[in-house]
Parts: structure tokens; C-alpha cells; sequence
């Protein structure tokens, strides 16, 4: 069994890392570099950078801070925001990414995450998704989580798949910032749906979400913001709690 990957997302603005409640309402949490070289060290599987405002500002994501991160972490490092074409990814995979985060562009212009997996390969090619409820269905949201799509989340999945996508990071706008736990029915359905692994996103507040994420779910990465960010519990603690309930997970 693939052991089960934890995974400290910075959400990144104006150069700082920043955390809120349903996208909305964000505090600054840090500087991105030095975040993520500690997280490096205290046993993340992976680091998620994602340049929150860059497709609403119709900006190119953070080059600079990528480069630097990379010469400090040396854990899988993931970057979103503000990838429009093919050479944004190869700026990126040469600035030190291992695998890009593609979003709204993906929305505007689907044959780019079939390009870039035929190009680079579909390890490098994470697609995000942030999904919203609406009545007995979920809704994609693109822009930074501010414009309906009207594109409903799971055949949107099922073509990312199709399209050559090698796993999807699911985001519940709903949950996101709330600590009240994954979507755990968004979760599963998606997981049931799809092949390719899912990062599970939104809502964690308390190390039985971890789990619940996995064995109600069905996720294969586990993503958290705040709760790591402002130091409620350790990547450590969590990895402890999984392994003790069973779940394989990379141990230091």
C-alpha cells in the first residue's frame, strides 16, 4: 500500500504567506522560503505553493521565491498560480518545481494539461480544483475561488483525468479555513470516480480529520494550511497519530 503523503500548502500573496476562512479574510502567516525549509526539515512529504492572487492580478507566478525554496527544500516541491502556457511550466520545472499546480488555465484551455503531461510527463502535472456546493451537486470555481464556472466538479474530473493529469488537488471552498473537516462526500465520490490519486484540501481542524480523510475518503495526500502555519499540531504528531491508526506514512 502507498504510504499516505502529508502536505503543508502556502498559500502565497504579495510575497507572504497568508491563511483565511473560505478564501476570503486572509492573515499573513509567514515568509514563504523559510516556512517551507522548516517544513523541509520536520519531515513534510511535499511542499504546495500556491500564488493565490496571480490569476485574478493576470500576473506570472513567483519565479524568485521558487528558486530560492529549492535551494533549501529538498522535498517535492509544487507550485500553482498564474500558469497560462507551456513555458510558464518549463520556467518553473527549471527554477526548481517538481510538479506544477494548474487551475483556471486549465478552465480557459483544456488541451493545456494535455499538452504539458505529453510534454513533461503527467507527474509534473498536478490539476487543482476548487469546488463549491451548490444544492445536491458541486460547482468548479476558478479564479482564485471567485468565479463560477458553472462547470460541474465531477465531470470536470473525469475529463482532467482523460486529459493526462497525474493526480488532482480537490479544495473545498465550503470547508477551506473552517477546521470542520474535509468534504468527506465531495471526497469519496471523487476518489470512487478517478484512478489517478487525489490530494484531499479544505477544512482540517483536529488529527482525526487526518484519518478520516484516508479511511472515509479515500485521499492519497492529505493537505493543511492553518493548523500546521500557526502551529496547533506537528507534522510529526500527525504522521504519529496515522501510523498508530494503521495507516502507512513516511516516518523520519
Amino acid at each position: 500500500m502507498l504510504k499516505t503523503r502529508i502536505i503543508p500548502c502556502l498559500d502565497v500573496k504579495d510575497g507572504r504567506v497568508v491563511k483565511g476562512i473560505n478564501f476570503l479574510d486572509l492573515i499573513d502567516a509567514g515568509d514563504p522560503v523559510e516556512q517551507a525549509k522548516i517544513y523541509s526539515e520536520v519531515g513534510a512529504d511535499e511542499i504546495c505553493f500556491l500564488d493565490i492572487s496571480a490569476s485574478i492580478e493576470k500576473r506570472k507566478t513567483m519565479i524568485n521565491i521558487v528558486a530560492k525554496t529549492a535551494e533549501h527544500v529538498f522535498i517535492p516541491l509544487t507550485v500553482g498560480g498564474g500558469i497560462n502556457e507551456i513555458e510558464d511550466i518549463r520556467a518553473l520545472l527549471k527554477s526548481g518545481a517538481d510538479k506544477v499546480s494548474i487551475n483556471t488555465a486549465a478552465i480557459l484551455n483544456e488541451n493545456l494539461i494535455k499538452d504539458s503531461s505529453q510534454r513533461f510527463g503527467s507527474q509534473c502535472i498536478v490539476a487543482a480544483v476548487d469546488a463549491k456546493r451548490h444544492n445536491n451537486d458541486w460547482i468548479v470555481y476558478s479564479h482564485g475561488g471567485t468565479k463560477n464556472t458553472g462547470i460541474k466538479v465531477f465531470t470536470w474530473l473525469e475529463k482532467l483525468q482523460q486529459l493526462g493529469a497525474g493526480e488532482i488537488l480537490l479544495t473545498s471552498m465550503d470547508r477551506d479555513g473552517t477546521k470542520n473537516g474535509f468534504d468527506l462526500e465531495l471526497l469519496k465520490k471523487s476518489t470512487d470516480l478517478l484512478t489517478i490519486p487525489v490530494i484531499a484540501s479544505g477544512g482540517v481542524g483536529n488529527l482525526k480529520h487526518f484519518e478520516e480523510g484516508v479511511t472515509k475518503g479515500g485521499a492519497s495526500a492529505l493537505l493543511a494550511a492553518s493548523v500546521f502555519h500557526f502551529a496547533e499540531f506537528s507534522i510529526k504528531e500527525v504522521k504519529k497519530f496515522l501510523n498508530d491508526k494503521k495507516i502507512p506514512v513516511r516516518i523520519n
